[in-house]
C-alpha cells in the first residue's frame, strides 16, 4: 500500500500524522463515530449503546463532546409515549471522519513498511549499545 499523496506532510515531522483527531481517535468516540458512519440515518441511543457496549452516562458524554465539537446531531422526541433519542452523524462529521481514516490508514501502511523493511535488512544497530 503506498502512501496517499493527498495527505500532506506537515512540518510537524514525518510520523506526526496532525490530521489524526484527538477528539476522534478517543476509543469510545471512534466506536460510535464508525457505528454512525455504517448508519447514515441514524441510530437510537440503546442502539448505539449496545454496538459500542458503552453505559448510559459514558455514551451521553462523549455524545456531548462530539456534538460540541459539531461531527453529530442529537435529535429527541418521544415514541408511544417514550422518550427516544436519534443520533446521526452531520455531513461535517462525516468529512471529518472521512479525512481521519484516511490518515490512519497511512499510519497503518508507513507502519507496514517499516517492519516490512525491518525485516528485509535487519543491520545490527544495537551494537555497542547495552540495554537501560
Amino acid at each position: 500500500m503506498a502512501r496517499s499523496n493527498k495527505t500532506p506532510i506537515t512540518d510537524g515531522g514525518r510520523f506526526a500524522y496532525d490530521g489524526l483527531e484527538r477528539i476522534i481517535h478517543e476509543k469510545a468516540r471512534l466506536g460510535i463515530l464508525t457505528s454512525l458512519v455504517a448508519h447514515p440515518n441514524g441510530l437510537l441511543f440503546n442502539e448505539l449503546k449496545d454496538l459500542c457496549s458503552l453505559t448510559d452516562g459514558n455514551l451521553s458524554r462523549h455524545l456531548q463532546v462530539l456534538h460540541e465539537a459539531g461531527l453529530v446531531e442529537v435529535w429527541k422526541g418521544l415514541h408511544k409515549n417514550r422518550p427516544q433519542t436519534l443520533c446521526r452523524l452531520t455531513d461535517e462529521g462525516n468529512r471529518r471522519f472521512l479525512e481521519y481514516i484516511n490518515v490512519l490508514e497511512n499510519v497503518v501502511a508507513d507502519a507496514l513498511a517499516a517492519a516490512r523493511s525491518d525485516k528485509a535488512s535487519s543491520p545490527s544497530l544495537t551494537d555497542g549499545l547495552t540495554p537501560a
